[in-house]
């Protein structure tokens, strides 16, 4: 898969990841708009060319209260989020280089504020779902907000990915409604997060692609 060509389905109109992307935006803003004043923390795992956290910080009136990690292997999809940060005068959002699914690249900035976990769960065996939500109760603070997305395709794993993060202590705030092929949903972390443990592997990208083989 080339996942930096795969960002060229945002420019269609009637794309569904387009809808998708205007969803997350919305719940970043909700996050931002819920926050406790002062600094902002933000992680983007798997994070592409950016668009789901610079696209709603861009004219947002938190926008420098945040600093943001963002981690993503493809180098050209890393480029043209530098590229859009500086563009949109986001000076705090640093975009590293890198497997995501390193805890290392998250242990300065976690337990954050908001985490994005967007594009991913589609694209891991359903173990590692399990794992990365896991996860997510050492990435993310008492009171942050953990966005995330996976597509509907039968068996549909949405009801589960609720089920797990509500079972590890977070709160849903928002879920898009169930004939919404791509999913969007936003849970609250309501409890103290376990301490981030370094050199850990949190998951295995597969690739839709492959997921779907016979």
């Amino acid at each position: 898969m080339d996942w930096h060509a795969w960002h060229d389905t945002y420019t269609r109109a009637d794309s569904p990841l387009l809808q998708r992307l205007a969803a997350v935006q919305n719940r970043v803003r909700d996050a931002l708009d819920t926050a406790p004043p002062g600094p902002l923390t933000a992680i983007s795992i798997c994070a592409g060319q950016g668009h789901d956290l610079i696209g709603a910080l861009t004219e947002h009136p938190r926008r420098h209260d945040v600093r943001a990690r963002l981690v993503e292997l493809d180098e050209r999809n890393v480029a043209e989020a530098r590229r859009a940060a500086e563009a949109a005068g986001l000076p705090g959002i640093e975009v590293v280089a890198g497997d995501a699914s390193s805890t290392d690249h998250y242990a300065e900035l976690a337990p954050a504020d908001l985490v994005l976990i967007c594009g991913v769960l589609g694209n891991i065996t359903d173990a590692d779902v399990e794992r990365l939500l896991d996860q997510c109760t050492r990435l993310c603070r008492t009171g942050g907000t953990v966005v995330w997305t996976r597509n509907r395709k039968d068996p549909d794993l949405v009801p589960q990915v609720c089920s797990w993060l509500e079972e590890r202590g977070f709160e849903r705030l928002w879920l898009s409604e169930p004939a919404v092929k791509q999913a969007v949903g936003a849970h609250r972390f309501g409890v103290r997060p376990r301490p981030l443990v370094p050199g850990q592997r949190m998951f295995d990208f597969v690739g839709y692609d492959v997921l779907r083989r016979p």
